[in-house]
Parts: C-alpha cells; structure tokens; sequence
C-alpha cells in the first residue's frame, strides 16, 4: 500500500491487524509515485492480481503504465474518482484534476490490452481488467 497520510494509515493499520492481515500488507509512507519507481526499478519480478487507484489525479495515466507490465493475467485494477465529481462530463472541462481524469477515462477507453467498464457508484469507479 502506498499513503502519505500517516493518520489515515493509522486507521487502516488498526483493522489489518484486527482482520490478521496486517503482515500481508507493505506499507510505503511516501508519495505513490516514488514508491513505485523505488520498487519499479529494482528489478523485482512482483506481480499484482489487484491494484486500486485513488492518489492524485495527474498522475493516474502514470500510475496506470507503470503497473499495468506489473499486473497478471485477468489481474484486475480499480481507478477510483473517475467521474471527478461530474466535471469530466461538462462540455468545456476546466480544473486540472478535472483534465486530468478526462485524459486518464479517454486513454482507458482507447487501450486494447485491457475490458473496462465504469461503475456509476459515488463519485464513479473504473474496473479494468487486463487481457
């Protein structure tokens, strides 16, 4: 897992332990962008069934690259906020986060590696499956 709020990690350390996964879990305090390159760039050989995607905006299409080599087979990744509040819908999108997961929803879309589908749930959620 990759946070940068130590108080939210807190929280989610408490429940791990109380679910008896909490030594399944590595935890990286630092930007999830230096943390996946950190780990991206040390050669390991990890692969991923699952990986969810709520970090900031401008970075999802980044995220997303880098992992995908990284997730197996029928492995699954969900892109959270994809819907940014409805302004990816607007005609005329302004606000970089907005632009951001327009551009992100649009390189998805686009991608033949992977099926996708968008789940209207809250602020809307991506599931991509990798071919």
């Amino acid at each position: 897992a990759c946070d940068i709020n130590v108080e939210w990690t807190n929280i989610a350390q408490h429940y791990w332990k109380e679910a008896g996964v909490e030594n399944k879990i590595d935890l990286h305090l630092a930007p999830a962008i230096e943390t996946l390159e950190k780990l991206l760039n040390t050669g390991a050989k990890e692969t991923f069934d699952f990986i969810f995607i709520d970090a900031d905006k401008t970075n999802y299409i980044s995220y997303y690259e880098m992992i995908l080599p990284q997730l197996n087979q029928n492995g699954l990744i969900i892109a959270d906020n994809v819907l940014f509040h409805g302004q990816v819908l607007e005609e005329n999108i302004t606000g970089k986060n907005a632009k951001a997961i327009a551009a992100f929803n649009e390189h998805i879309r686009t991608d033949i590696r992977i099926e996708h589908v968008l789940l209207t749930v809250r602020d809307g959620l991506m599931l991509i499956r990798k071919k």
